[in-house]
């Protein structure tokens, strides 16, 4: 019983004789406990992973946060105890932050599990009984009716009208009508007829199956080792973040050795210089940093919760920024999952059917040359026989129809409401008789109505075009009456309709005796009348023909990857622009499941790069598609809302689940959750994406010169044996208060005019430019000029060194605060921005500088940190060092934008 048995394409004698299994019968209780001793029970195995203890201790792995470990433990060796108290209080709340929002990837296997069904009807020596689906083997022979989720892998047999609703592997949103007949061997999971999954659903009908598969060796136990082994991807702002921290970090341990060989080369005792290593230290490290680039990024996922994205793992926030490709599902994302009929053909005439979605609100409008719809007989008749052919219901509730049963004959009921006919009143006219339910084999259904005391009885036959044109040998004309079909005419106008995307159904009638009670496919044979045909199409959101099109303007690809068949997802491509004109970039318009199979390598990548859409893919397709892409360098985001989608999303650089329509399993395996399943709020999430990454470019490039400006004022005094101008818990209050006070009022900065309209960022493009470092320079000697400029100015005046220092530190805190106007925009002055369009930056201002006068005048804080009073013309040179900082940065930004090189 190997697991790549093609049990789809065996009939089912050989299925049973391979399995050993008698079909009547069943297994016996013994056979059936030594198989479960040889395959285990029907469940999944679980993964192993990091306990809490462990995920919480792996949060101090980022290197960042590592230095900042490293100087508490230095500082508290020393004595310091305060300052070692405030670092590691500040690398504890980071780290917790971020136990608390760091996804458990285990909850995608749990929620698998809870998929699987708690019991199965089962034959065993020929009995039939209700037993645990754990208990399940191979070769079990199981019972499946309506409304069963099905509890293994299963070959079917005596199929009795037996649909499934597979979309949770396939992602195909139509129920599928299975039989016994055996399928090709390479057929798509999708394709395969004979088979029936575990964890999919009956919808109708009943049928017996060969237990084939159970546990980890069924489809979604593939799927389960998929999720459990799929690589996860660093984040670009988790690459550049570690990129960017160790950096700093050997900038910040070559700065402190220097300091510490050079004082000791002056004659310094040691000691002496160790300390002055450790605060310079101190000073180079942005201890605010990673609680800041936590916090920004939460306030990220509480405006994108807004707009209806609801953020599961922090960093997935930035991710949606820098996305260059969203794979995306066609059904329900890009669509308005709601089956439309569009067009009708009868009499010779085209009809387009208007209204979109499951609102009755439409009409019916004739084709150019077309009689009026009131004048076409046919098209009554069409329409007749579409609602009485049919086993769907409407029911009307407050926001619009509800339906009950297949949205395809759903659909056709709309349709004839937006004519006129009232189903119920049909129904009531010509009550049915007798039916024959939709067979895969004969691709029709047929229904007996009665048409009255002594008149004939009426059957109404609707199914596919080819089953009905050939035996149709006339159709109603115009004017009710029957004439000669021309069958060639009657298939070039079905072909119209599906080369436009549209699923095509037919209908005809015929007549039997008024006394007839039943209704046989042998009645069927001769004396059809063809009526016409429906075209049908789950429509395109309206809005996501909008957000496609601002995502191609931002240099977003968007691919789409569907269940569904080519043609119709092709059409519903080329409505929303993904192929042609719209995307040059996207040549080839559509890539089959089959197709795929056959590609590797570079083949691979070069068809995901070029193809707009890949339709009848399995899940590891969706896979393979997601890492071809990343191997040519894209940021990937992949949507999905079925457990087949699972593997695929916990691989792409951001996966995104369906809130309304998503399996847990989906949601589990999500960075982030749509709670109304609809492209156009993926386009605004990624909007907000790139105003994050802004917002901490700003932050990023605003709290360096602090560090920068400090260490160099340290080294400046070590070399030339002076007095420090900053203390290290006078650094640590600069670099706390500020960061938190100061710098997050940068988090809620407006996004700047043209976010849409810039490429993406390119995957190892670092946070910060020659542009911003050469500010980061320029702000950086500003701060240390004026920062050792003051210290010494006082010093040389005779005053004390703790008043010395109370300028120094103040004159850093207002250079900052002045310096953060600048960067409320990296390229546009603040007139342009408007005064008061963040009204969090006052607010963290003015506490600012009443923290500074506490800071300055208290005499609990002159006692904490060494401060002391300063007389008002110390105030003036304070501000008027500060105010010097932001007019050059100014100016810089002035000349840059001048310049065909000031771009960022």
């Amino acid at each position: 019983m190997n697991a790549e048995t093609p049990w789809h394409g065996m009939p089912i004698e050989e299925a049973a004789a391979e399995l050993e299994s008698d079909r009547e019968r069943g297994l016996t209780s013994e056979e059936a406990a030594a198989r479960r001793a040889r395959f285990g029970e029907n469940r999944l195995s679980p993964i192993q992973t990091h306990g809490p203890l462990m995920r919480f201790l792996l949060q101090f792995s980022q290197p960042l946060v590592l230095i900042l470990v490293a100087a508490a433990a230095v500082t508290a060796a020393l004595g310091e105890w305060v300052d070692a108290g405030v670092i590691l209080a500040v690398v504890v709340v980071n780290a917790a932050i971020g136990f608390a929002q760091e996804a458990k990837a285990l909850r995608a296997i749990e929620a698998l599990q809870r998929a699987m069904t708690a019991t199965a009807l089962v034959v065993r020596s020929g009995e039939k009984r209700r037993i645990p689906a754990e208990e399940l083997v191979p070769g079990d022979v199981v019972l499946l009716q309506s409304g069963d989720k099905v509890p293994a892998d299963v070959r079917l047999f005596e199929c009795r009208e037996f649909r499934v609703d597979e979309s949770v592997l396939t992602g195909e949103s139509l129920p599928v009508t299975k039989d016994d007949e055996p399928v090709a061997g390479d057929a798509l999971l999708g394709d395969r007829r004979s088979m029936a999954y575990s964890s999919t659903f009956v919808i109708h009908g009943r049928a017996k199956g060969l237990v084939v598969a159970t546990g980890d060796r069924s489809e979604i136990g593939r799927i389960n080792r998929m999720i459990a082994t799929a690589e996860v991807m660093a984040t670009p702002l988790t690459r550049k973040i570690e990129h960017f921290s160790r950096k700093l970090l050997f900038v910040i341990l070559g700065l402190s050795a220097a300091t510490f060989v050079a004082g000791a080369l002056h004659g310094h005792y040691w000691v002496d210089m160790f300390m002055a290593a450790v605060a310079l230290a101190v000073s180079a490290i942005p201890e605010g940093l990673p609680a800041a680039l936590t916090i920004t990024l939460a306030i990220g996922v509480g405006r994108m919760a807004r707009r209806n994205a609801i953020i599961r793992k922090l960093p997935a926030v930035e991710t949606l920024g820098s996305t260059t490709v969203i794979c995306s599902d066609k059904t329900g994302t890009l669509t308005q999952n709601q089956m439309t009929v569009t067009a009708l053909y009868a009499a010779g005439s085209a009809y387009e059917v208007t209204g979109v979605g499951w609102a009755p609100q439409g009409e019916i409008r004739a084709a150019e040359g077309a009689p009026a719809p009131e004048a076409n007989r046919a098209l009554a008749e069409l329409l007749t026989a579409g609602v009485l052919c049919n086993d769907a219901h409407l029911r009307e509730t407050p926001e619009g129809f509800q339906i009950e049963g297949d949205p395809t004959e759903a659909a056709i009921l709309l349709a004839a409401r937006k004519a006129g006919l009232d189903p119920e009143t049909l129904a009531r006219e010509l009550p049915r008789i007798d039916a024959i339910p939709f067979e895969s084999a004969r691709q029709y259904m047929a229904t007996l109505h009665d048409a009255g005391p002594g008149r004939p009885r009426v059957v109404y036959v609707k199914g596919s075009v080819e089953s009905l044109c050939l035996d149709c040998g006339t159709r109603l004309g115009q004017d009710g009456s029957p004439e000669v079909a021309d069958p060639a005419g009657l298939h070039a106008a079905a072909d119209r309709l599906a080369a436009a995307g549209l699923r095509v159904l037919a209908c005809a009638r015929c007549e039997m005796p008024p006394d007839a009670e039943r209704l046989r496919h042998e009645d069927l044979q001769e004396g059809l009348v063809f009526l016409g045909l429906f075209g049908m199409i789950d429509p395109p959101r309206p809005e996501a023909e909008r957000a496609v099109r601002q995502c191609l303007e931002a240099g977003i690809r968007v691919k789409m990857i569907t269940g569904d068949h080519a043609g119709t997802a092709a059409a519903i491509a080329r409505q929303l622009g993904l192929c042609g004109e719209a995307c040059p970039l996207q040549a080839r318009e559509v890539l089959t499941g089959k197709e795929l199979a056959r590609l590797s390598g570079p083949e691979l990548e070069e068809a995901a790069e070029q193809s707009a859409v890949f339709a009848r893919v399995s899940p590891e397709q969706k896979l393979r598609l997601v890492e071809a892409l990343q191997r040519r360098r894209h940021v990937v985001a992949m949507t999905g809302d079925g457990v087949n989608d699972a593997p695929a999303l916990k691989k792409a650089d951001i996966g995104i689940a369906m809130g309304i329509n998503g399996t847990e399993v989906s949601k589990e395996a999500a960075d982030m959750i749509l709670t109304d399943d609809n492209f156009a709020t993926i386009e605004a999430a990624v909007e907000e994406g790139r105003g994050v990454f802004d917002n901490l470019t700003k932050f990023i490039t605003w709290t360096l010169p602090t560090n920068g400006g400090v260490s160099l004022a340290l080294m400046v005094a070590v070399f030339f044996g002076l007095d420090l101008p900053v203390l290290p818990l006078q650094i640590l209050w600069i670099n706390m208060t500020t960061a938190v006070l100061l710098g997050l009022t940068l988090a809620f900065e407006p996004k700047e005019l043209g976010i849409m309209q810039r490429p993406p960022r390119e995957a190892n493009e670092p946070i910060l430019g020659p542009v911003l470092l050469t500010r980061i320079a320029i702000v950086s000697l500003l701060l240390m000029a004026g920062t050792f400029g003051l210290f010494e100015l006082v010093t040389l005046r005779g005053g004390e060194v703790e008043l010395a220092r109370t300028l120094a530190v103040n004159l850093i805190v207002f250079g900052e605060t002045a310096y953060l106007f600048n960067c409320r925009s990296l390229t546009r002055p603040v007139r342009e921005l408007g005064w008061f369009s963040n009204p969090w930056f006052w607010g963290g201002v003015l506490l600012m500088a009443a923290l500074q006068l506490a800071f300055t005048y208290v005499p609990g804080f002159n006692r904490l940190f060494g401060s002391r009073p300063m007389e008002p013309f110390d105030w003036l040179l304070v501000l008027g060092g500060s105010l010097m900082v932001s007019l050059v940065v100014g100016a810089e930004k002035f000349l840059r934008r001048r310049s065909p090189l000031g771009r960022r």
